[in-house]
């Protein structure tokens, strides 16, 4: 019984230890991700940039956005929801807290579900994915170049959670498609990225679709968005589901609700 015990309190004190270590090196994440950054707050959106987009775009950015909003540089938000560790495994509940930065573009997410912890981060234009099962042993840890492209195209897609991000620049183009769809395309650092965006009546996007590697292949990654609301005099969707579109049809893999968002302020909550 008191060997039991003994073992049972060691399990328990490497268990803390190993969520603290985890805590720790989030947080200095976080602060890597934002001392690579810079604000951009003296950048004020107006509607006169609209002039010569397709016109889906032009209602969309009227739709969520005010004439005199300033441009985002810093992102905090946190989410709950349902996510699936794998295509053929079943549903489990997880808490998530991320952190964007959109003058570089870069971002940190911590996904927390009862058996493990997930990151996934693009910080110094490197791309990564690291789970942690129990915080205390990492069973995965993905890096290079595959990842590069999956992790930018991701923060390019949650931009629809600052939308001053998606306004036409150097980097980024909209070009027409028909009444309900428009083209993204961003280039950076060689890497030519796209999202075929659709729209719906209400000038909301509801669905953004693009290649992202799954794996070796480049596959149909999607996100669909619902449920949108005014939050900080913007709107935004708070309701996410991300899938993929494969031969055998389409496989749904994670489903978010927003809790809270926070804009252009450069720390952890």
């Amino acid at each position: 019984m008191i060997i039991t015990l003994i073992i049972f309190g060691f399990l328990v004190v490497i268990f803390i230890t190993g969520k603290v270590n985890l805590s720790f090196q989030f947080n200095k994440n976080v602060r890597e991700l934002f001392a690579q950054s810079k604000p951009v707050s003296g950048k004020i959106f107006s509607y006169h940039q609209l002039s010569g987009l397709p016109e889906p775009v032009q209602r969309y950015f009227k739709h969520v956005l005010k004439d005199g909003q300033p441009y985002i540089g810093y992102v905090g938000f946190t989410h709950c929801g349902q996510f699936k560790p794998g295509l053929d495994k079943k549903w489990i509940n997880i808490k998530g807290e991320q952190y964007v930065t959109t003058a570089k573009p870069g971002f940190i997410w911590k996904g927390v579900t009862a058996m493990f912890t997930a990151r996934d981060m693009y910080i110094a234009d490197t791309g990564r994915l690291i789970v942690s099962l129990f915080s205390l042993y990492n069973i995965v840890d993905g890096k290079g170049e595959k990842y590069n492209q999956g992790e930018l195209i991701r923060w390019l897609g949650e931009s629809i959670l600052y939308p001053t991000n998606l306004l036409p620049g150097g980097r980024l183009q909209w070009s027409a498609i028909d009444a309900r769809t428009a083209k993204i395309t961003f280039d950076y650092l060689g890497m030519q990225l796209f999202y075929m965006v659709t729209f719906n009546d209400a000038g909301e996007i509801i669905q953004l679709e693009t290649k992202r590697y799954m794996e070796d292949n480049l596959e149909t990654w999607i996100i669909k968005t619902g449920n949108y609301k005014e939050i900080n005099e913007i709107v935004v969707p708070t309701a996410f589901e991300v899938l993929w579109r494969l031969e055998k049809g389409d496989v749904s893999y994670a489903k978010f609700n927003m809790k809270k968002i926070v804009y252009n302020r450069p720390e952890r909550f």
